[in-house]
């Protein structure tokens, strides 16, 4: 099976996107087929043995719909394995291309959409001056209008409402057609028909009057109709189309990180190529200022990088000889060469856009019911509008005489045919996700699928692995408790020079935190290592020693066993300098916690969500720093697959639990947490391994992506609210459900002007995501 993404033209309502899911789903070897109005994309799945891009775009293409389909392997005169390595080095290319031209068709639409409203706007405006005056006039409150002023709008009005139906109602004129002929109906059918009705049965009433005049009231004539609900609806998508641009930024916006060119070093000359054509291992330079064009490792030189727009994190990070840069990052100082890794689609760039188009395409579950609704809803209208205009000529003639139920019916089907609104339904839940999901990138928070999102807001229990995520995750030096009179920096540097023997992480440890303060290391001689114990050293002639108190202990020297144990079981690793005489210091080594991690937890605890940290160490460290955190539950001593076990007890309880770890040793646990949270640490992170991948392995951001679930979910089930209140309310209202308890009859410019605006609403609603602070 092959599986490929479209961009879909010609859609215009949340139906034309079932009608376009339930054709290609008839079609011979197609397995799958998901259409998504809010991007307007198309997800297929198909056996290429059976059909091909081209026979699906056909089938649809009668309906007034299209995929916009690339070059295939043949028609480049490639192999298929030539098209696949062409289609993956040059995947950010395409994306580049491909958004930037879609951009450009839907500015273009948009553009177009923009003169017809403007148009049409005047017309509206006159027509409903016109309309207001004769209403006005009815009641006394302005003049009736002369005769000639009479006559001459009689005459103006059906060429105005003949320019605006053909014009710029074309496209509700092709959906009643497209209707007639392949009996396939969508929003543009329902205007369509309604403004087709008001037309003709006025042209009717112009063109044989007096023939007209004994059986019904010719006084009623509904060109008004016809050009300002057709005017607001117009507008309305204007608005609407205008607005979606505005909710799928976040992918343009990481395509603009990506650098054009590169400076790579060829035959020992500097030549600046396009980077789409650097290649694995080639030197590329880097210049203070510039975007890293793919990415690499540092091989000369070294600067600060800011990765803010990939990761989220403010700071600029140092990177040396031996450090990974990625592609969209900008080399703030210093200029550097660094080797090429991963180039095209392999860049952790062009992951991240992937990523973040393919969740702004997903199906949220919540989406359900909208689509199920969205794909019945224009039938259903169509025979309630038609219900509803016998109704008022079978029972409304009865009361109201033919004439006047004639006109009340045909307002109540006009108007039932326009304010019905399957676009507000449809745009609900993906406008949302495609602003959530977007928000999420640009804070260094990357969801895979809606469903993850939707999932993570009911959250109750969130599991977390200490080491990494609420520690450091390596030894530092963190304290220094000094007993002689050398300075603490002559003492760290001896102790550094001895550890500098060393393989040890906490020797490494010690030695780090020397170069960090720019600390001298003397020479070290006669270095021997003391198994399991220490080190020992001759510096100047003066012998040291430097390990553990069971060395000191050895040794026969007096120290304070006392506070170092206490010391330990906070969960410190204590490294004691000394000569054959006395201890001169003791430095204090730990896996420090993070300094965001203690908010972080609280902020969970707000929200509702109990933290449970597991870890290899030993319950007393655990705890300690549990305490030091506020986190709700320790299990201390886990190995691997008891991190799942543990996963299925909380799930056991009827907890929604969240596994956040490090995507590779968590796989198990990963995988059984109702969402996984990958905790990738600087740039090196491999994003496909959880549902939601938090960048620069902040705990911090951790809150973050809960409370853009939440977020994101209040605006769904408040679109979804006011899209189905909506619909429940003003159907009936037009079709005059409400007319003999209360006398109320909506005239369909006022349903039009609902409808047009009801889509501009929830796109609007979906919009404020982006202005909420997480």
């Amino acid at each position: 099976m092959d599986t490929q993404t479209y961009k879909v033209k010609g859609m215009h309502c949340a139906s034309c996107s079932s009608v376009i899911e339930k054709t290609l789903k008839k079609i011979t070897g197609v397995q799958l087929a998901e259409v998504n109005y809010g991007t307007e994309k198309a997800k297929v799945s198909f056996d290429p043995l059976k059909t091909n891009p081209h026979d699906l775009s056909k089938q649809i293409e009668p309906l007034g719909y299209s995929l916009e389909i690339g070059a295939t392997a043949e028609e480049m005169g490639m192999s298929a394995d030539e098209h696949a390595a062409h289609l993956g080095l040059n995947q950010s290319h395409l994306y580049q291309d491909s958004g930037g031209q879609a951009k450009k068709e839907k500015l273009a639409e948009v553009a177009d959409m923009r003169t017809k409203v403007f148009s049409a706007v005047p017309i509206a405006v006159f027509s409903g001056v016109v309309m207001v005056w004769e209403i006005l006039a009815k009641y006394g409150v302005v003049s009736e209008m002369s005769y000639v002023l009479q006559e001459f709008f009689h005459h103006l009005l059906p060429v105005l409402a003949t320019y605006i139906l053909f014009v710029v109602g074309k496209p509700y004129l092709l959906g009643f057609y497209r209707f007639l002929r392949y009996g396939k109906a969508n929003m543009d059918t329902l205007i369509g028909i309604g403004t087709v009705a008001a037309f003709l049965y006025s042209f009717a009433v112009s063109a044989f009057e007096d023939v007209l005049r004994p059986f019904i009231n010719v006084e009623y004539q509904y060109y008004d109709v016809t050009i300002v609900v057709i005017t607001f609806i117009a507008l309305g998508k204007y608005l609407e189309a205008r607005s979606k641009i505005k909710t799928g930024d976040a992918i343009e916006k990481l395509l603009n990180l990506q650098a054009k060119t590169a400076l790579v070093i060829r035959d020992g000359k500097e030549v600046e190529i396009s980077v789409h054509d650097v290649k694995h291992g080639e030197l590329i330079i880097v210049k203070p200022g510039t975007k890293i064009p793919v990415d690499g490792v540092i091989t000369e030189g070294s600067s600060f990088i800011d990765e803010s727009m990939v990761t989220g994190e403010p700071m600029p990070v140092q990177k040396n000889i031996g450090d990974g840069v990625v592609s969209g990052t900008i080399n703030t100082s210093g200029s550097f060469t660094f080797k090429a890794t991963k180039v095209g689609s392999e860049t952790l760039l062009a992951q991240i856009i992937k990523m973040v188009e393919e969740a702004e395409g997903s199906k949220a579950p919540i989406q359900a019911l909208a689509d199920k609704i969205s794909a019945i809803f224009v039938p259903v209208v169509l025979v309630i509008s038609f219900l509803t205009l016998g109704g008022w000529l079978i029972v409304g003639s009865q009361y109201f005489g033919f004439s006047q139920a004639l006109s009340f019916g045909l307002v109540s089907f006009v108007g039932v045919l326009v304010i019905a609104c399957p676009c507000a339904l449809g745009l609900a839940t993906p406008t949302a996700i495609i602003v959530g999901v977007g928000k999420g990138a640009r804070e260094g928070i990357l969801v895979k699928d809606a469903a993850t999102l939707e999932k993570l807001h009911k959250v109750d229990v969130v599991v977390v692995d200490k080491t990494g995520t609420i520690t450091r995750g390596k030894p530092e030096l963190v304290r220094f408790e000094n007993h002689s009179d050398k300075t603490d920096d002559t003492l760290i540097s001896i102790l550094a020079a001895l550890e500098k023997k060393s393989e040890h992480p906490i020797a490494h440890a010690i030695v780090t935190y020397a170069q960090e303060k720019k600390l001298s290391l003397p020479v070290v001689n006669d270095f021997d290592s003391i198994k399991g114990k220490g080190l020992r050293g001759t510096i100047d002639g003066s012998e040291y020693f430097g390990g553990s108190a069971k060395l000191i202990a050895d040794l026969g020297i007096s120290f304070d066993a006392q506070s170092i144990e206490k010391d330990m079981h906070s969960g410190s690793t204590p490294v004691i300098i000394a000569t054959k005489e006395k201890v001169l210091g003791v430095a204090m080594i730990a896996d420090e916690v993070k300094p965001e991690a203690q908010e972080a937890v609280s902020r969970l605890h707000s929200l509702g969500v109990s933290v449970v940290m597991l870890t290899g160490d030993d319950a007393r460290t655990a705890r300690h720093i549990a305490e030091r955190v506020g986190i709700d539950d320790v299990v201390a001593e886990v190995m691997p697959e008891d991190k799942l076990k543990k996963i299925k007890e909380l799930q056991s309880q009827g907890k929604i639990v969240a596994m956040a770890g490090d995507g590779v040793n968590d796989a198990p646990a990963l995988a059984q947490a109702d969402v996984g949270i990958a905790m990738g640490t600087g740039t090196d992170v491999a994003i496909e391994s959880a549902g939601i991948t938090l960048l620069g392995g902040d705990i911090s951001k951790l809150v973050k992506a809960i409370k853009l679930s939440k977020i994101t979910m209040r605006g769904i089930k408040q679109n979804l609210f006011w899209a189905f209140i909506y619909n429940v309310v003003g159907i009936p209202l037009a079709g005059g459900l409400f007319y003999p308890f209360f006398g109320w009859l909506l005239n369909p410019v006022f349903a039009g002007f609902a409808m047009a605006f009801s889509s501009v609403s929830v796109i609007s609603n979906s919009l404020r995501i982006k202005m909420k602070k997480i």
